[in-house]
């Protein structure tokens, strides 16, 4: 299959819902027209991913998205030969794909993956803009069509996950958090496919649980939670059902905080 046949799965036809926060669009827009690459810092489930497909859907270019984790490794974002009817066939990785052809590369949670992988995104990340294909002996230069975008959420850096300084000072960083309620439930009631009312009542259930951080709950229910349980609602799942099975048993299997979820979901619903 040729790159523009592999990245026509990638292209983004429809117009994903995204409600704009601040200037991020604006900044995202201006990052990609300088060849500039984007750092998205921010909780879980809170946008990232639905922003650079809006992103993308509003720049009318293909989104490779690649979820990163523990195994992920250069040859895996790069490319290898594979051995295809007794020959050595060789591979284009997501990364390599993305460059040969133009397209947003976007690495989710770029901290999950092995410290090996941030290197061979270093000269991709400054002005070089180029990609060393080693085991091919090639050096790729990306078109300006390319952009490279990155997240991570800073709630679970430690001393073994965090981005280096010579990584982070290569990218534009834009942060990112829960809206407001407002905002909240109305992202909640478009998505979620629910009444205001019961949008605002979910997202008052998420400022509960997030203020649990100090009880030992790492991170309280994100937008997208809630999301589901609506969804959940909306095909007709009793709504303290609906919480229990998609927000208090994800987060936590702690029987002293499903507890104290349970009492707020009770408080409220």
């Amino acid at each position: 299959m040729d790159d523009t046949l592999q990245l026509n799965e990638h292209r983004i036809t429809e117009q994903p819902y995204y409600l704009p926060l601040a200037d991020e669009v604006e900044l995202a827009q201006a990052a990609y027209k300088s060849g500039l690459p984007l750092l998205l810092k921010g909780p879980t489930g809170c946008g990232k991913t639905r922003f650079m497909q809006y992103i993308a859907w509003k720049l009318a270019q293909p989104l490779v998205t690649v979820s990163c984790h523990d195994d992920l490794s250069t040859s895996d974002l790069v490319g290898r030969y594979l051995i295809r009817s007794g020959e050595a066939v060789w591979t284009d990785g997501p990364l390599t794909m993305a460059v040969r052809a133009g397209a947003i590369c976007y690495l989710d949670e770029i901290v999950e993956a092995r410290k090996d992988t941030t290197v061979v995104i270093h000269p991709l990340a400054d002005d070089r803009r180029e990609l060393p294909v080693e085991k091919r002996g090639e050096l790729l230069t990306a078109p300006p069509e390319f952009m490279l975008a990155v997240s991570y959420n800073p709630g679970y850096q430690s001393v073994l996950k965090d981005l280096k300084p010579s990584t982070r000072q290569r990218f534009i960083a834009l942060s990112f958090d829960y809206p407001d309620l407002d905002h909240e439930a109305e992202i909640v009631c478009r998505e979620g496919e629910v009444g205001l009312d019961l949008a605002r009542t979910l997202v008052k259930l998420a400022h509960m649980t997030r203020s649990l951080k100090d009880s030992g709950l790492p991170e309280g229910a994100s937008t997208r939670l809630l999301i589901q349980a609506g969804k959940l609602m909306a095909h007709g799942i009793s709504a303290r059902t609906a919480c229990k099975v998609a927000i208090t048993e994800p987060l936590t299997d702690d029987p002293e905080l499903l507890a104290a979820i349970e009492e707020m979901v009770s408080s409220l619903l």
